[in-house]
């Protein structure tokens, strides 16, 4: 997969804001996880968020998956316990 450099103009009081949401993104996903790997996932997130209410609900459905894919096999588990009672 080849990578390439983006630039963002910020401004300084939006720095605390980014900085906060990437370093909680990293704990969710495992800090060994790249900064860039981790805005990918809040945009995704943000994605699935802003089109639930349009006709496509596999992007709904895509991101609980994805979600899903990232917790350890213990709340996997737990998860699907609960599914399965409801």
């Amino acid at each position: 997969m080849s990578s390439y450099m983006m630039y963002f103009k910020l401004y300084k009081g939006q720095i605390p804001v980014i900085e906060q949401a990437l370093e909680i993104a990293a704990r969710m996903l495992g800090s060994d996880k790249s900064r860039g790997y981790c805005l990918e996932m809040i945009c995704a997130d943000f994605l699935a968020g802003a089109n639930l209410g349009k006709d496509e609900p596999d992007t709904f459905l895509n991101a609980l998956h994805r979600c899903f894919c990232l917790l350890p096999n213990a709340q996997q588990a737990t998860f699907l316990q609960r599914l399965t009672a409801a």
